[in-house]
């Protein structure tokens, strides 16, 4: 039997107005990556990214708070979910 996980997070993306379009593109660029809501005038991004490790959500997190207009990365919500699945 062989264990599999999934780790999904919700972020709250404060960032520069004025490097949306490009910020957006960005965001979308990382795989497994999600804006489900967004106010330009306020700077501010819902950012939902998924990864099969922590590590690698980590790493996602991380490449999103080093790209260019970006003020702040927050961490609203975290679900870490295990299947077992048997293997023939």
């Amino acid at each position: 039997m062989m264990s599999s996980e999934w780790h999904v997070s919700g972020l709250m993306v404060q960032a520069r107005p004025d490097k949306f379009p490009a910020l957006i593109s960005a965001l979308l660029a990382i795989p497994d990556t999600e804006i489900p809501a967004q106010d330009q005038q306020q700077g501010k991004l819902v950012v939902v990214m998924q990864a099969a490790r922590s590590q690698a959500l980590l790493e996602k997190i991380e490449s999103a708070r080093n790209l260019e207009g970006v003020l702040a990365v927050s961490l609203v919500y975290h679900q870490q979910d295990e299947q077992g699945e048997v293997m023939p």
